[in-house]
């Protein structure tokens, strides 16, 4: 997702955590971690590689794969299914998510 970044992407990129930043414009980036190969869909292996960066050995592979196959169950998709972008937003939308970073100056 940062390869090639340079420092005006980052400045995009750290806008989003800004309280200015429309909730579109944040459940975007997060769509864009899951869909790792930048293809417009988030599969199932997309979610896992990024669940298991973030649990590292905490969790071992089967258990992540029963966890993610419970959540997308519950969701009423499958193992096969793809996540847009606009269920991103579904999901998401109405969540009351806050992705804000304040930076202190000394």
């Amino acid at each position: 997702m940062v390869d090639g970044l340079n420092f005006k992407d980052f400045v995009a990129f750290l806008s989003v955590f800004s309280a200015k930043a429309s909730m579109q414009q944040k459940v975007q980036l997060i769509f864009k971690v899951y869909d790792s190969d930048c293809n417009g869909k988030v599969s199932f292996n997309d979610i896992l590689e990024v669940l298991r960066d973030l649990s590292g050995s905490f969790m071992s592979d089967e258990q992540r794969e029963q966890v993610l196959t419970q959540v997308f169950k519950d969701a009423g998709y499958t193992r096969d299914s793809y996540l847009t972008l606009g269920d991103f937003i579904k999901v998401f939308g109405n969540s009351g998510l806050k992705m804000e970073v304040e930076v202190p100056v000394d």
